[in-house]
């Protein structure tokens, strides 16, 4: 990971890249270990830092989408729990199962949720992370003593992944570098190159020194999240926007919030989303909410709104309502939703589906998907890349690869874990 020495492979390499991912977030970080694992030579460049955006900015959770099974797109949820069971097995030290309850202030939440996250369950298979189970009022508060104990009938616990969202991506990009791919940050793509029409590689400029590269290469991705559009307008001035920004928010509280190890999950709040309050490094993180914006920001900004709609929910099921004065800090992400067909569709009800665009010259665009299915996205968009621009059709080998840092005995009790066989 020693910037220097990527610049000098940049500038040694000899004849044309095989693959360039532009992107470092979740999406391109992952397709470039792909990649590299398939023996491809892959460049990954990133205008910023990795991971400066939305994949820094998630909600931890390493989850199949139980609002997802909600809405009816089985086929997500069914991706989505075997990808969280593949990650939980290949980076054991920064994926570990993280139990959710939800309280139930009605007659008939307890029979139904129970019965919707058996089959949440089912659906996981071997891969599953526990039972779910309807819990009484009484274990309920004392799973959770800080809720409201008025009216309460109980709840029902279900189980999910929580993961360490930047430190997974920085060891992606470590196993990317150990299976000979380079990586370089705050290398800005400026231009695309063409020869005879086609993709022909990239212009970029070196932030830190200002110096330009003309980089060629076979196949060019862009995997740049919400800027996508951006990319794709370098290579077509008239392309129309293919995304749909949305915004989230979380906000951080005191552990006096929720003690304990038991997350909350609010399944149903007033804009038809859900809201999580999950114990983390002895916080609590809250969210999220789910605005749509009309640019992309790179520093998207927390809305004032926004802050007021977690407190104001979070306040409906805990004894002491969080107020402003609790929030100890606040972080916002930007969502690259698909656009949907309809103009009306708001984004809640936007398909969190990964979508894979060719271009007339070429250029791969991956759009959408949610953490969990980084793998499956990347899996596939190489093996597009492999078609569209000749290379070898190789068998894709990360469903079984360990994650730089692997370990297998975790101590989660260790302040450290998280940096795994790292740990000196």
């Amino acid at each position: 990971m020693n910037r220097d020495k990527m610049i000098k492979k940049l500038e040694e390499a000899n004849g044309l890249w095989d693959v360039i991912v532009i992107g470092g977030g979740a999406s391109g970080i992952g397709a470039a270990l792909e990649s590299a694992t398939r023996g491809f030579k892959t460049l990954l460049l990133e205008q910023c830092d990795f991971t400066k955006g939305t994949s820094s900015r998630s909600t931890k959770l390493v989850h199949g989408g139980v609002r997802y099974l909600a809405q009816g797109d089985i086929l997500l949820v069914l991706e989505a729990l075997r990808e969280r069971g593949l990650l939980k097995k290949n980076a054991p030290h920064l994926v570990k199962n993280q139990s959710f309850i939800i309280p139930n202030y009605n007659w008939w939440g307890i029979p139904f949720y129970t019965i919707g996250l058996k089959l949440y369950d089912l659906l996981a298979g071997k891969l599953s992370l526990g039972k779910s189970l309807a819990y009484t009022k009484k274990r309920t508060l004392q799973s959770i003593p800080t809720l409201k104990a008025e009216n309460l009938r109980g709840g029902v616990i279900y189980h999910d992944g929580q993961f360490d969202d930047s430190r997974l991506a920085i060891n992606i990009c470590q196993s990317f570098i150990e299976n000979g791919g380079v990586a370089i940050n705050y290398m800005k793509v400026t231009s695309l190159l063409k020869k005879n029409g086609k993709i022909d590689g990239v212009a970029a400029i070196d932030q830190e020194t200002g110096r330009e590269y003309k980089i060629h290469s076979k196949a060019v991705l862009n995997a740049t999240g919400v800027f996508v559009d951006g990319i794709i307008k370098m290579d077509n001035p008239q392309a129309k926007d293919i995304i749909k920004p949305s915004q989230g928010v979380h906000l951080v509280l005191d552990k006096r919030f929720i003690p304990g190890d038991y997350a909350v999950m609010i399944p149903k709040t007033s804009d038809g989303r859900v809201l999580f309050a999950v114990p983390w490094h002895n916080k609590v993180v809250v969210g999220t909410t789910d605005i749509e914006k009309n640019i992309a920001e790179i520093e998207p900004q927390p809305l004032s709104e926004e802050v007021d709609f977690i407190l104001e929910t979070a306040g409906r099921y805990l004894i002491t309502p969080p107020r402003r004065s609790d929030v100890l800090s606040v972080f916002a992400g930007l969502r690259p939703l698909a656009a949907p067909a309809s103009k009306n569709k708001k984004t809640k009800e936007i398909s969190r589906r990964h979508k894979i665009l060719v271009s007339k010259s070429g250029l791969v665009t991956l759009t959408g998907g949610k953490w969990t299915t980084y793998r499956l996205m990347a899996e596939e968009v190489i093996n597009k890349i492999s078609a569209t621009a000749g290379l070898p059709l190789k068998k894709s080998v990360t469903k079984a690869l360990k994650i730089h840092g692997y370990q297998n005995d975790v101590d989660l009790n260790d302040p450290l874990y998280y940096y795994g066989s790292d740990k000196k």
